[in-house]
């Protein structure tokens, strides 16, 4: 299973030169470190220039704004994770949905454990979207249900994709509960999530 392009479209300029991109690399780079230690409100892309050891002009070079750039940030850790899941994925039989959605599950944990900024921006920028067509979890779900396809048996495509939304939906809502007092995430609500998705998934994948 080969994973699928995804073009960042909020950057104003796109990197073409290998220099631009690992300048740009560094500036989300920095950007997710300020998050975990001033917090969404506090960063700004003066203080990420900073970090990132480049001049102010080449933040603005590519991000109009700091929501701009909390949004890159965060479809770069959408291509990551979809990334991660294609790897898992691609040891698992399409007969095993199960142990599919566990790949998926881990995958998000793993990153939610261990990278920088992402416990504050997982896949979207933590204040109000100006597309609700394009919040968060539907970016999540639009690019799982591509890599799941061969997992979610014959059903219509829109009823496939409604129900991976539903499984984003509610596993992030539980996941937010296993995270809240527990930085690694309470193991039993983290073991409960599983045991909510793979029981809404079986009426159909059953």
């Amino acid at each position: 299973m080969e994973p699928v392009s995804h073009v960042n479209t909020n950057l104003r300029r796109a990197p073409v030169q290998q220099r631009s991109a690992e300048r740009l690399a560094r500036i989300l780079d920095a950007c997710a470190e300020l998050l975990d230690e001033t917090g969404y409100e506090q960063l700004s892309t003066r203080a990420v220039a900073v970090r990132a050891e480049v001049p102010i002009g080449s933040v603005y070079r590519f991000f109009s704004n700091k929501r701009a750039l909390t949004d890159a940030l965060a479809r770069r850790n959408l291509d990551s994770f979809a990334e991660r899941v294609t790897d898992r994925l691609a040891t698992i039989p399409t007969t095993d949905w199960r142990s599919a959605i566990d790949a998926v599950l881990d995958e998000y944990l793993a990153m939610k454990r261990s990278l920088a900024g992402f416990a504050l921006v997982d896949f979207g920028v933590p204040a109000p979207v100006d597309d609700p067509a394009d919040d968060a979890n539907r970016r999540v779900a639009g690019r799982l249900a591509e890599l799941l396809s061969g997992y979610l048996g014959q059903a219509p495509e829109e009823e496939r994709l409604r129900t991976i939304l539903v499984c984003v939906e509610a596993a992030d809502a539980v996941l937010r509960l296993a995270f809240r007092s527990d930085p690694e995430g309470d193991p039993v609500i983290v073991a409960e999530t599983r045991i909510l998705l793979r029981a809404y998934l079986a009426r159909l994948l059953d």
